[in-house]
C-alpha cells in the first residue's frame, strides 16, 4: 500500500502540530518553512547584544497548558518551564499596582471592595478550565459540552464587552487589571470579542498560570520538531511558498494532503477554488499591527512596585481609561502618545536568557496596520513613568515594525500576528462560518493557522483539528489524541 504524503507550509505551533499528528497517524510529512530556523512566531534569537537571548514574537504562554493537544503530546514534561506565582501585574501612578496572582483569593483579597466581585466573575471560570478552553477552542457554532461553563464565560463575555462592563468593578485597580487582559486582543473597546479573548487569558492566570519555557519559546518547536522526526518527519528550511500552484505536494485523490499555517489568503493561489468560498475569504478583515522593540538591560526593570519585579508579564498602560484611549486611537488609525504597552520581562525567573546580572525585556504596542513606527521611545517613555530610571538600563535595543512584522511572517498580515480582527464575528466564522472551517473547498487542502478556529495563541489546537480532519477525510478514521499518544 502507498503510503500517504502530507505536507505542511510553516512551522509555527499550528503546523508542527499538525505535523506531528499526521506523521504519528501513519503519513510521510514534510515540513516547508520560508526561514532557517524553525518556529514562526515561537523563535528565540540574540537580537541586541550576544548572550541576550529574547523571544521573537510570542513569549508567555498561557494556552500552552490548558491545549488538550499539548497536554497529550507532554508539552509540560518535554520542556523546562516556569511558571509564576504573579501570573501579569499592571502598575498605576502613585507607585500602585495590581496583580493577578495565580492564587486567586490573594488577588482578591488585595482588591478590598472588589474581592467578591473578583471571585464571582473568574472562580468558576478558572476551577472550570477545560469546559472553557472546550467551548473556546474547538469551534463555538457547535453545542458545548459544558454548556454551563459555556453560558457563565459566554454571559461574562457581553457584561465586559459592553457598557455594563463599567459596572463590574469599583476599584481602578480592579478595573486595570482586567482591561489589561481584554486589550490584548488588538481592537477597539469595548468589544465582546475582546473581552471573551480576555476572559480565557484571566482565568488561565488563576488555573495553570501564565508560564514560559526556560531558554526561549525555541523551546516549544524544537520538542514538536524532535518527536516529528522520531515518527519519520522532515523539514525543509529556507523554501518560501508564495504560490501553491507549484508546490509538488502530492495526488489528493490517493489521500494525500497539504495543511496551510499559513494566512488563508495563500490558499487562493490554488488552482479552482470556488468562487464563493475565495469571496469570503477576501471578506476576512485583519486586524491593526504591532511593533515591538527588545531591550538588552543592564539590570532589572527599577519598577516603583516592589510586586511588578515578580511578575514576567506586565501589562504598561495606566488606569481601565487610558488602556481603552489607546486601544481607541489604533483603532482610529493613530498612535496614543501614552500607549498600552504589552512587556514581558523573563529575566525575572530566567537568568538564562541574559549574562549575569543583566536583563532582556521584550515589549510591542498596537499600531495601525502598515506602519512604519518605530516604538522604542514611546514604549521607553511610558516604562520610565512607572519605573524611574528605566532609560539608564538600557544597553541596547532592536525594533521591529508593523511592516518589518509582516515581512518577517506572511501570515501577520499587516502586522497583525493575531491572524485576523478578534471580533465576535470572525471567532464564530474564523475564516469562515462552518462546523469545520479547517477544510477548505479544494480537496486534501485544509488551513490551521491562527486565522482559523479557535484562533491566536501557541496552543497547537488548530493545527491538531486541521489534521484530525485530514485524516478523516482521507482514512475513514476518526482519529483521537488517545490513538495518537495513549
Amino acid at each position: 500500500m502507498t503510503t500517504r504524503r502530507a505536507t505542511v507550509v510553516g512551522s509555527g505551533p499550528n503546523g508542527l502540530s499538525a505535523a506531528v499528528a499526521l506523521a504519528r497517524a501513519g503519513f510521510d510529512v514534510t515540513v516547508v518553512e520560508a526561514h532557517d530556523a524553525i518556529g514562526g512566531g515561537t523563535r528565540t534569537a540574540e537580537l541586541t547584544l550576544p548572550g541576550f537571548r529574547h523571544d521573537v514574537c510570542s513569549a508567555v504562554h498561557p494556552a500552552a497548558f490548558t491545549s488538550p493537544f499539548f497536554r497529550a503530546f507532554g508539552m509540560r514534561e518535554k520542556v523546562g518551564w516556569l511558571i509564576p506565582d504573579a501570573s501579569y501585574a499592571h502598575p498605576l501612578d502613585g507607585g500602585r499596582a495590581a496583580v493577578a496572582w495565580r492564587d486567586l483569593g490573594r488577588t482578591a483579597d488585595a482588591l478590598g471592595t472588589d474581592a467578591r466581585a473578583w471571585k464571582a466573575m473568574l472562580r468558576p471560570l478558572s476551577r472550570r478550565i477545560g469546559g472553557v478552553v472546550d467551548f473556546t477552542g474547538n469551534q463555538m457554532v457547535r453545542v458545548p459540552r459544558h454548556p454551563v461553563t459555556a453560558v457563565r464565560y459566554g454571559l461574562r463575555a457581553l457584561e465586559l464587552g459592553s457598557e455594563l462592563g463599567r459596572r463590574s468593578f469599583r476599584t481602578e485597580e480592579a478595573h486595570a487589571l482586567i482591561t489589561g487582559v481584554v486589550a490584548h486582543a488588538n481592537t477597539a473597546l469595548p468589544s465582546i470579542g475582546a473581552a471573551a479573548a480576555g476572559l480565557l487569558l484571566a482565568a488561565q492566570a488563576h488555573a495553570d498560570g501564565w508560564g514560559f519555557p526556560v531558554g526561549g519559546a525555541q523551546a516549544i518547536p524544537d520538542a514538536l520538531a524532535e518527536d516529528l522526526a522520531a515518527h519519520g518527519g522532515r523539514i525543509r528550511t529556507g523554501e518560501r511558498v508564495d504560490d501553491l500552484a507549484t508546490l509538488d505536494w502530492g495526488d489528493p485523490r490517493r489521500g494525500d494532503v497539504l495543511v496551510l499555517d499559513a494566512s488563508p489568503r495563500l490558499a487562493l493561489t490554488l488552482p479552482d477554488v470556488p468562487d464563493r468560498w475565495a469571496r469570503a475569504i477576501r471578506r476576512f478583515r485583519y486586524g491593526p499591527g504591532a511593533a515591538k522593540v527588545d531591550f538588552a538591560l543592564d539590570g532589572p526593570v527599577p519598577w516603583e512596585n516592589a510586586d511588578v519585579h515578580r511578575s514576567p508579564t506586565v501589562h504598561v498602560g495606566g488606569t481601565r481609561a487610558e488602556v481603552e484611549a489607546s486601544e481607541n486611537a489604533v483603532a482610529r488609525g493613530r498612535v496614543s502618545e501614552r500607549p498600552y504597552v504589552l512587556a514581558a520581562q523573563p529575566s525575572v525567573l530566567d537568568p538564562t536568557r541574559a549574562p549575569a546580572g543583566k536583563s532582556v525585556l521584550w515589549s510591542y504596542i498596537h499600531v495601525p496596520a502598515g506602519s512604519t513606527l518605530d516604538p522604542t521611545e514611546l514604549v521607553t517613555r511610558q516604562i520610565e513613568r512607572f519605573a524611574p530610571g528605566f532609560r539608564d538600563r538600557v544597553l541596547a535595543s532592536h525594533a521591529t515594525t508593523a511592516t518589518d512584522l509582516a515581512a518577517y511572517n506572511p501570515s501577520a498580515v499587516g502586522g497583525d500576528f493575531s491572524g485576523g480582527a478578534v471580533t465576535f464575528a470572525q471567532l464564530l466564522a474564523r475564516p469562515v462560518l462552518t462546523p469545520a472551517p479547517w477544510r477548505t473547498p479544494v480537496r486534501g487542502v485544509y488551513l490551521a493557522s491562527g486565522s482559523t478556529s479557535p484562533g491566536p495563541g501557541v496552543h497547537g489546537t488548530a493545527g491538531w483539528l486541521a489534521a484530525r480532519l485530514a485524516i478523516a477525510d482521507t482514512t475513514g478514521e476518526r482519529v483521537g489524541l488517545d490513538d495518537l499518544f495513549g
